[in-house]
């Protein structure tokens, strides 16, 4: 299968130039080539280039878009997301609009808890088609690859249930799927006052259990104030080194106890929300190569602090968004409004912006040699936009800008 896009009025390559992660100045270069063409073949991007260089045959059967009207760009890459949950938290939403804070909330017993409670009750099949539903969402907003947690079982069977339905979930629908272990959400009800014994049922009896049939590819840990101490992410994490998953943490985001520095210890893959992540600790990120996924839309949402995105880039440190779509801090997974909060609250460029939704979105999933830029040699997931140039993307918000979405070469049909 041939797919050819031509005059494509600009052309977003974020070409890494054959790197895998864009840091410090190179998140501002998303190597744009104006009037070009893409050359697709069976999935994979053949040629990329200006369109008057364009000289490769083309077989009878091959599909041919004009684009001189779009603006092409790699797919989004959510590199966080909870997306996988039943049921609704907007009485909180309420709540908080009324003084309330997340944290008190969740003391009350809301929160997480709550969203665990709706979701063990959920059979896989239900929990599935409420999830198709949304993938299909989110694929027509141009997110092409999503990550997503379990942690909304908080034991045994309810995290397995989970896992299962994105291992399924990942075979059955467009989008491509990496699925992260995050039974260390929360502490469940049954174990409030020994979390310790919690900790040990998760390495003890659901990590090689979910090893030993690669159900997850990262394990995560909610390290901070209230959920998980260091002690405690820490074994759990080495746990699950040791049986060959890759290391995420949710570091530093309502207080800062360690555990962005633990992710630099232990070579974590990526550490996530870092609203509260001192300087030391930037150093720190940046020395171990450990990717910062920034999520805006929970600050945006809960109405707190933004992550110092402007320290970490300027230190060299890897930044990626994401849009930690969940029921309770982030009810949107819409990348580009994503991108606009990261150019107006946490001030990165548009470009910046870009660069994080895509090729550090996905390295930060350890994708990159694969996904997150527009190169000979990389899966075909494009979007096309009709706009007048890439910085419109992020500039008009609150609409779906979106108007083609290509994944692995197939240009997707949406009822």
């Amino acid at each position: 299968m041939q797919l050819l896009l031509k005059n494509i009025r600009q052309l977003v390559t974020v070409s890494a130039n054959g790197g895998l992660v864009k840091t410090g100045n190179g998140m501002s270069d998303l190597g744009i080539i104006e009037n070009a063409s893409v050359f697709i073949e069976d999935g994979t991007i053949r040629w990329t280039g200006p369109a008057h260089d364009f000289r490769e045959k083309l077989r009878k059967d091959a599909d041919v878009i004009e684009a001189r009207d779009y603006v092409a760009l790699p797919g989004f890459v959510d590199a966080h997301t909870h997306l996988l949950f039943a049921g609704s938290r907007e009485n909180e939403f309420a709540m908080r609009a009324r003084g309330m804070t997340y944290q008190h909330i969740a003391e009350m017993g809301g929160g997480i808890l709550n969203t665990v409670k709706a979701t063990r009750g959920t059979t896989k099949k239900e929990l599935k088609k409420i999830a198709q539903k949304r993938l299909d969402a989110m694929m027509q907003q141009g997110t092409t690859t999503a990550e997503i947690k379990s942690g909304y079982g908080l034991n045994e069977d309810g995290e397995i249930k989970m896992l299962e339905s994105i291992y399924e979930l990942e075979k059955e629908h467009p989008m491509s799927l990496v699925p992260t272990f995050l039974g260390a959400h929360a502490i469940p009800p049954e174990y409030r006052d020994r979390p310790d014994n919690y900790v040990n049922e998760i390495c003890e009896r659901i990590l090689p259990y979910i090893a030993k049939r690669n159900l997850a590819r990262f394990c995560d840990v909610f390290c901070d104030r209230g959920y998980f101490t260091v002690d405690q992410a820490r074994k759990i994490l080495t746990k699950a080194k040791s049986l060959g998953l890759q290391l995420k943490i949710h570091a530093d985001e309502l207080s800062n106890i360690g555990a962005s520095s633990l992710a630099s210890e232990l070579g974590a893959t990526s550490a996530e929300h870092l609203e509260k992540i001192g300087l030391e600790e930037i150093t720190r990120l940046q020395k171990a190569g450990t990717v910062a996924v920034l999520l805006p839309g929970v600050s945006f949402f809960l109405g707190h602090g933004y992550a110092n995105a402007r320290g970490l880039i300027d230190a060299g440190v890897a930044v990626a968004i994401a849009s930690d779509f969940n029921p309770g801090s982030c009810m949107s997974f819409s990348m580009p409004l994503m991108m606009t909060i990261a150019c107006t609250q946490m001030k990165m460029t548009p470009e910046e912006a870009i660069s994080a939704a895509t090729l550090n979105a996905a390295a930060s999933l350890k994708l990159s040699d694969k996904l997150g830029s527009i190169e000979p040699g990389k899966q075909a997931d494009i979007v096309l936009c009709e706009i007048p140039d890439y910085k419109y993307l992020a500039y008009h918000f609150g609409v779906n800008l979106i108007s083609k979405v290509i994944k692995k070469g197939t240009i997707l049909e949406f009822s």
